[in-house]
């Protein structure tokens, strides 16, 4: 109906970027988006607009001193604890959180949508499509058959897609594969990236080298939707570990939270630790007394770097008009 414009879509006067899947489950959204922030934060005024999956509030609602995670929740949680001067809000609908961005004393230049690919509702000025190498849009179906949440042909809406969670050493014939699969339109580029591990993870006892991981005993702890990346990265880098799995954007309760201490102790030795994402640590691990640390990460381009840097910062200064 947004298509045949049945129902109408709402833009505004100012650098809108959206960034989303056609699919459900991880593709890599969170660290583009922190990719975004790194690019532009130095030369505009940026805000954050994310529905807040997972809070326990409705509404409008905007980052500052005594938010936590069940307000806002954790992926915006993670961007207001790391990005100081970046406005983080959240609103299920993004027409009324823009809106209110823009009535404030010092509204942003640039808005940045988290998940926001199927909000119809609004029209960004700018879309980035992500979808996962090994899990390409072009080759999935629908919900309930497959895991898509629109037909493939809203593909056509992204001015970038990005193939994320590809391997460090994608070959050429590997590329020209993926492009040959997806189908893009002329106008539409395409981008190759991977998850860039950081070489050390950190806690609030300090942080520890991957090095010096190697002689700890690991409980690792996730609430995400692929942690595949993870378990490979780990392995790849010689770290033993026990995995307890939980759903994407889990809340751990008091019940739980006494497992993975039990679960922790049974681990040999006296030298063990909780590892966990970011994601899942300032959502569930930011008071425990348990050791808990998590590993960051970062998108990382495999060539492109700086075209796609060029497309977005071009997008944004041709389209800045008024605050």
């Amino acid at each position: 109906m947004y298509d045949r414009d049945w129902f109408k879509s709402v833009s505004f006067n100012l650098p809108v970027i959206a960034v989303g899947n056609l699919s459900v489950g991880g593709t890599g959204k969170t660290p583009m988006i922190e990719y975004l922030v790194g690019l532009l934060q130095d030369d505009f005024d940026l805000a954050i607009l994310s529905r807040g999956y997972g809070r326990k509030t409705r509404g409008f609602l905007l980052g500052e001193k005594g938010t936590n995670a069940e307000m806002i929740g954790d992926e915006p949680y993670q961007y207001f604890k790391k990005f100081n001067g970046v406005k983080v809000a959240v609103d299920e609908n993004r027409v009324r959180g823009v809106s209110h961005l823009l009535e404030r004393k010092n509204p942003p230049e640039v808005v940045l949508l988290d998940d926001a690919f199927q909000h119809r509702r609004i029209r960004a000025g700018f879309y980035v499509l992500l979808t996962s190498h090994g899990k390409l849009y072009s080759e999935d179906q629908v919900l309930p058959t497959g895991n898509l949440r629109e037909p493939r042909r809203g593909a056509r809406r992204a001015d970038v897609v990005l193939v994320t969670k590809c391997p460090a050493h994608l070959t050429e014939d590997e590329r020209k594969s993926i492009l040959e699969r997806l189908r893009v339109d002329d106008q539409q580029e395409v981008f190759f990236t991977s998850i860039r591990y950081d070489n050390k993870v950190i806690g609030e006892r300090g942080s520890l080298t991957i090095e010096e991981l190697r002689s700890y005993k690991v409980l690792l702890v996730t609430g995400i939707a692929d942690p595949s990346p993870l378990l490979g990265h780990l392995t790849q880098n010689e770290i033993g570990f026990e995995h307890l799995k939980y759903t994407d954007h889990h809340q751990i309760n008091r019940k739980e939270l006494g497992r993975i201490e039990s679960d922790l102790n049974e681990l040999p030795g006296d030298k063990k630790i909780v590892l966990t994402t970011e994601k899942d640590f300032v959502r569930n691990f930011e008071s425990t007394q348990l050791p808990v640390y998590y590993l960051p990460i970062q998108t990382e381009f495999l060539g492109g770097e700086n075209r796609f840097n060029e497309i977005i910062q071009d997008y944004v200064r041709k389209n800045k008009g008024n605050r």
